[in-house]
């Protein structure tokens, strides 16, 4: 590995922190973004997973390392929704922001039993939205919460009124309507490729702006079903705040190295991710503009006062 302009590279072990267990949200691009750097660079890249508040708890562990360029954290849009429901203090901009990564939309899916046989089903059930129980990750406010949202509105529901079970991973929200304790899942597309392949889940739509392949080759988008309904939720990696311009620069060219990887690339199909890559110089307009959609999308659907 070599250093970036002014000499400056990792002196000694990185962290990347997850703000979902094993197997969640953030965990699955920290593990495939720890694989591919291992190839790139010459000092150890180790996990940790702080779970909680919709990834707000590994966000306060990054806030703890002020100007250290070898802790890193996976972000999403809840580091902005968690400020403005008041989950948190702080938000992107008190930490520095160093890439997106990609994009994943949101699937929704019964038991394979289920009476909810379609997305017109599912709309029918959503004009009462307090009857219908439905289980999601990883926090209120987030991009899922906001696409019922959507949903219910289009319904001629309440989404003040929806009932939510929201858990620390998709995971375990898959189980819990496999468990019958809830009745729908809106959870990120590749947290139900297991259930789906095992034909015990279906899947009734998804979020995305087109079909997704592979299981969900048969799965309508909401689009074509007349609602609208098109959002994802972005994964990026962001660094503690007062990170110097040199460290940030090769941060950038690091990660935009990794990215063009084949094997990040394989990861990007596996998962059913869209590759929506913004580096250093564009990702702090990006997160200003879904500071104001996730706001006003918030105020609109009753979430925000």
């Amino acid at each position: 590995m070599t250093s970036g302009a002014g000499g400056w590279r990792p002196e000694h072990e990185i962290e990347l922190v997850a703000g979902t267990p094993a197997g969640g949200g953030q965990d699955r691009p920290a593990r495939a973004l720890i694989s591919v750097l291992a190839g790139l660079v010459d000092v150890p890249v180790k996990l940790r997973n702080i779970a909680g508040r919709g990834g707000g708890n590994a966000w306060d562990y990054l806030a703890q390392h002020p100007g250290n360029p070898h802790v890193l954290a996976i972000n999403s849009p809840t580091i902005i929704t968690n400020r403005q429901l008041g989950v948190s203090d702080f938000d992107d901009t008190a930490l520095t922001p160093l890439v997106n990564l990609y994009t994943e939309y949101i699937a929704f899916l019964v038991r394979a039993d289920s009476a909810i046989t379609d997305g017109a089903a599912l709309l029918a059930r959503l004009r009462d939205p307090a009857t219908l129980t439905i289980a999601m990750a990883t926090a209120l406010g987030n991009t899922n919460h906001m696409a019922l949202a959507q949903l219910a509105r289009h319904a001629g529901g309440d989404p003040r009124q929806l009932c939510l079970q929201v858990f620390d991973s998709a995971l375990h929200a898959a189980a819990d309507v496999m468990a019958g304790r809830a009745e729908v899942a809106a959870i990120t597309a590749v947290s139900a490729a297991k259930e789906l392949a095992a034909g015990s889940l279906r899947a009734l739509a998804v979020s995305a702006p087109q079909r997704l392949p592979g299981l969900y080759a048969q799965t309508p988008t909401w689009s074509e079903q007349g609602v609208g309904c098109v959002i994802g939720t972005w994964r990026g990696v962001i660094g503690a705040r007062g990170l110097d311009p040199v460290q940030i620069d090769w941060w950038d060219r690091m990660l935009g190295t990794a990215i063009a990887c084949a094997e990040w690339n394989e990861e990007l199909q596996r998962h059913y991710w869209i590759n929506t890559y913004a580096g250093s110089a564009d990702i702090g307009g990006m997160l200003d503009r879904e500071r104001l959609m996730l706001g006003n999308l918030l105020k609109e659907l009753g979430l925000l006062s």
